[in-house]
């Protein structure tokens, strides 16, 4: 038996999701955030799983992960992409890896162009996208290394090629919109579809720049699994 759960953080319309596997009592936890620790424990203590890993599609500008504390709490795996060279993870992922827990597998593809570092996990029959490929958008590329040309190779090489009935989990959504399929996002994501890699390119390089505000805070802290306070 399996258990899923998307859950949603209205502060920063960010997506968290949790996968388990009933039978064999583990889980793992996709971008987690600080605010909601207590919620993910009590899911976890009320489906009597214990929480094996927790993956991070990318080192986020939005929030502030609650990872390190998970780790804590639980003794999971902090798991980022090699790429991000988090020290505080306990291991770096590339792509064509797989992480399990239970009986069941979540594959690794890499997916920058958001950030250097992006990861899309693919389990079943669903692909967990983070900021790389969102719901009728895509993320911004101007952020940690991102790059738009290098976003379009990943969403029409990698994303665009799978089954056309595979969802796509975002790891945000501002108008509450919960899940979409590869094969829509293809024919009907304003960002995307029809156009040419080079008219992608200008599109993103034409956006304006973001300001730092809270980012520059969320990033410090990101990037030492959640801890604000060094």
């Amino acid at each position: 038996m399996i258990y899923f759960r998307q859950l949603f953080d209205v502060g920063s319309s960010s997506y968290t999701y949790l996968l388990g596997d009933l039978k064999r009592h583990e889980a793992l936890l996709i971008d987690p955030v600080l605010e909601h620790l207590t919620l993910y424990l009590s899911l976890l203590d009320e489906q009597a799983l214990e929480l094996c890993c927790v993956l991070e599609t990318h080192v986020h500008a939005d929030h502030i992960t609650c990872a390190g504390r998970l780790r804590e709490e639980t003794g999971a795996r902090v798991m980022v992409s090699e790429a991000a060279d988090i020290s505080c993870a306990d291991a770096g992922l590339s792509d064509g890896d797989e992480v399990g827990f239970g009986r069941e597998t979540v594959s690794v593809m890499a997916t920058p162009g958001h950030t250097s570092s992006c990861m899309s996990y693919l389990w079943q029959d669903r692909l967990f996208t983070g900021d790389a490929l969102l719901i009728g958008t895509c993320g911004r590329t101007d952020l940690q290394g991102g790059d738009p040309g290098t976003l379009y190779d990943s969403i029409a090489h990698r994303i665009w090629v799978l089954p056309g009935e595979t969802l796509i989990y975002p790891g945000h959504d501002g108008q509450h919109r919960h899940v979409s399929s590869v094969e829509q996002e293809r024919e009907s994501n304003p960002m995307l579809s029809g156009k040419s890699r080079d008219e992608f390119v200008s599109i993103m390089s034409g956006m304006g720049p973001i300001g730092p505000g809270f980012l520059e805070k969320a990033v410090h802290a990101n990037q030492r699994c959640g801890n604000i306070l060094i």
